[in-house]
């Protein structure tokens, strides 16, 4: 079987690899919104490892609040980004600046 510890460890290298990925590449915002689904994925995780280890629902029911959260997230983040790729005719944050008032 399984242990707890395993769970966590999983859910703090998805974690680990989703802050890497925000802090190493600021370029892309398509590589950066991969990154916050992933330290999503990382504490959806987590909360399912504790919900199963502790029999209790609770944490199922916080991961589907959180799925619905991301897949808005998802949408609306994309849809920015093609907005931003019409007018701007690229998806590199450097060159976002422009938009300041």
């Amino acid at each position: 079987m399984i242990a707890l510890t395993d769970y966590l460890m999983l859910g703090v290298i998805l974690f680990c690899i989703g802050m890497a990925g925000i802090f190493l590449n600021r370029k892309n915002v398509i590589t950066m919104l991969m990154s916050i689904e992933l330290i999503l994925l990382s504490v959806n995780f987590n909360f399912i490892a504790f919900s199963r280890f502790l029999n209790d629902s609770v944490g199922q029911v916080f991961v589907f609040f959180i799925l619905t959260v991301a897949a808005a997230e998802s949408a609306i983040g994309l849809a920015i980004l093609v907005v931003l790729f019409r007018q701007r005719r690229t998806i590199n944050v450097t060159d976002f600046n422009t938009l300041k008032g």
